[in-house]
C-alpha cells in the first residue's frame, strides 16, 4: 500500500481521502532571466504556440499593451491592443488551437460589473498592434450586490484556463477573515453576455500569501490544473468540466516568497512562473519543474 501511494503521489492522483496533500518539489524555483525593466508588474504569461515568444501583459494602471519576449528575455514586441482597455488585466492564456486570450476581470473591490474575456487577433511578435476579435462578457451567479459585505469579498478573479470550448475561472478571496475559499466559474468561449455558472466551492490551506490564487494553467492533456500562490503552487486533478466540488488539490511548496503573479506550462512537467518587482525582490521569470 505505501508503494502504491508514493506512485500514484507522484504522478498527483493521492490517497488523501481529504482530497488535499502535501507534494516535496523535486525541484528548486530556479531564475531562467530577469525581466526587463519595463515590465514591473507582470500579471500574466503565456506561450506561442511554437513557444518561441513569451507573451506578458501587466494589470490596472498599465498600458493595454502585449508585450513579447525571447526565450532569453529580451523584449522583442510591444503589441498595442487598439480596440481594448486595461480595466485590469489579470492573466493571459491560449487554447489548444493557439488562440490567445486575456482575462480583464480585476475586481479587487468586488464591485466591477464590465468583467471581460478579449479574443485576441495575435500571431507573432512581428505584429505592432492587435485586435480583440471577440469579447465575452459575463457576470458571476450569486453576486446580488456590488460590492458584497466585507466577509464575502469572493467575486475578484486573476486566473483563468480554457478548456474544450469553455474558460473555467478560479476566484481570489479577498474578504475579511480569510480562510482560504475560492469558487470556480465556468463561461461559455464565444461572443456574448453570459452568466458565470458556479461549479465549484473549494477551500486551500494556510494564510493569504499561501492560498490567494493569483494565475492558474492547464497542462497538454487537459487533466491537470495548476493555481499559483505567493509562496506555493497547487495541482487540481480529479475535476470534470461541470463540476470541480471533487477535485484533489496538492500542494507543491517552493519555498520562496514573492508577489508571483503568473503561471504557465512550458511541458507538461515544468512551470514557468513571473513575479512582480519590488524594490528588492522580484521582477523574474523562474524554471521550476516536476
Amino acid at each position: 500500500m505505501y508503494i502504491f501511494c508514493a506512485i500514484t503521489s507522484l504522478l498527483f492522483l493521492g490517497c488523501n481521502p481529504k482530497n488535499q496533500t502535501e507534494q516535496p518539489k523535486e525541484d528548486t524555483l530556479k531564475v531562467e532571466f530577469s525581466l526587463h525593466k519595463k515590465l514591473k508588474e507582470v500579471s500574466g504569461i503565456t506561450l506561442s504556440p511554437d513557444k518561441k515568444t513569451i507573451w506578458v501583459i501587466e494589470d490596472k494602471g498599465n498600458k493595454n499593451v502585449v508585450y513579447g519576449l525571447n526565450t532569453q528575455g529580451d523584449l522583442v514586441a510591444d503589441v498595442l491592443v487598439e480596440n481594448a482597455e486595461n480595466d485590469d488585466w489579470e492573466d493571459i492564456i491560449k487554447d489548444t488551437q493557439g488562440n490567445i486570450y486575456i482575462g480583464n476581470f480585476g475586481n479587487n473591490d468586488n464591485d466591477r460589473q464590465n468583467l471581460s474575456i478579449l479574443k485576441l487577433d495575435l500571431k507573432d511578435a512581428s505584429q505592432k498592434t492587435t485586435k480583440a476579435i471577440q469579447t465575452t462578457k459575463f457576470h458571476y451567479e450569486g453576486q446580488t450586490e456590488f460590492p458584497p459585505k466585507k466577509s464575502n469579498l469572493l467575486y475578484d478573479c486573476e486566473a483563468f484556463v480554457e478548456m474544450k470550448g469553455n474558460f473555467y475561472l478560479f476566484t481570489k478571496n479577498r474578504s475579511k477573515g480569510f480562510d482560504g475559499t475560492f469558487l470556480v466559474f465556468k463561461v461559455p468561449n464565444k461572443e456574448g453576455d453570459f452568466e458565470a455558472k458556479l461549479i465549484g466551492r473549494l477551500k486551500l490551506d494556510g494564510k493569504y500569501a499561501d492560498a490567494a490564487i493569483t494565475s492558474a494553467t492547464i497542462n497538454s492533456t487537459q487533466d491537470k490544473i495548476v493555481l499559483l500562490n505567493h509562496k506555493n503552487i497547487r495541482v487540481l486533478s480529479g475535476f470534470t468540466a461541470d463540476n470541480f466540488n471533487s477535485a484533489k488539490i496538492q500542494k507543491i511548496p517552493l519555498d520562496h516568497n514573492s508577489q508571483k503573479e503568473s503561471v504557465v506550462f512550458l511541458d507538461d512537467k515544468t512551470l514557468l512562473i513571473a513575479d512582480e518587482k519590488d524594490k528588492k525582490t522580484g521582477g523574474n521569470v523562474y524554471r521550476f519543474s516536476f
